[in-house]
């Protein structure tokens, strides 16, 4: 099994953990609706499935 001859400070450590970035999503505004959604995902608004500025599914209002 391979071991470390010297134990890595922390300072190195976080040097090389740097790069690491939590990134913020980008989000998009539906031509349509004016919902904020992430790009390239389908949204629901009001029981309509959109993408793209266009409905892909219309689910009916379920009545009891």
């Amino acid at each position: 099994m391979a071991h470390p001859k010297r134990k890595i400070s922390k300072q190195r450590r976080d040097k090389r953990r740097t790069h690491y970035k939590a990134v913020a999503p980008q989000v998009a505004v539906d031509p349509t609706t004016g919902e904020a959604h992430l790009y390239h995902r389908a949204h629901w608004h009001e029981g309509k499935l959109y993408y793209k500025g266009q409905i892909v599914i219309d689910s009916p209002t379920v009545e009891a």
